[in-house]
């Protein structure tokens, strides 16, 4: 069989079989087109080659659940490397608006007494949230816990949680970045 002639359709379903010579063909094809869009969604090659990857390894992952209009896998793998991206991008986001200013985090010479001090503020403000909302801080943002399993635990939704994370996010980050005032 001529594998440069065989059409998408018979490339994803060979796939879902765990067929690694048409894993190969759809990668030879499109992972050329596939990154040069990821270029154009993310700023690092690094970020660039996560995003293919991803993006392959869905449609591996995924190829037994693959229905192709007009025969061409493009499309498809072009709307997973998009949402592939667009997390990339949110979970960095969410990383970089984690971080203490570096004032914070880079103490010197100050003892651990100092240190505990100058961020009363904070402990104080997450005592003024109400009790689900310091439950939230705790799980979360301290032991650094899953949105899904502090859901679970706290018996609400993960959409739910998510709000109180980030109204208690915001609530302290003024404080932290303010001083409390």
């Amino acid at each position: 069989m001529d594998l440069t002639t065989e059409s998408d359709s018979d490339l994803v379903r060979r796939t879902a079989t765990g067929d690694r010579a048409a894993l190969s063909e759809i990668f030879d094809r499109y992972a050329p087109t596939v990154t040069r869009y990821a270029w154009a969604l993310v700023d690092s090659r690094m970020d660039v080659e996560e995003v293919v990857q991803d993006t392959l390894v869905t449609m591996w992952r995924r190829s037994g659940e693959i229905r192709l209009h007009d025969d061409s896998l493009l499309p498809w793998l072009l709307v997973a490397c998009r949402n592939h991206a667009m997390n990339l991008r949110r979970a960095r986001r969410r990383s970089s608006a984690d971080e203490l200013p570096l004032e914070l985090v880079d103490l010197g010479a100050e003892d651990a007494a100092e240190a505990r001090e100058r961020l009363r503020w904070v402990r104080d403000e997450i005592r003024a949230l109400g009790p689900l909302d310091q439950q939230v801080v705790e799980l979360c943002l301290v032991e650094g816990r899953s949105y899904a399993e502090a859901a679970k635990a706290l018996g609400i939704s993960v959409g739910s949680l998510t709000q109180r994370v980030s109204r208690s996010r915001a609530r302290l980050r003024k404080a932290v970045t303010h001083d409390g005032r």
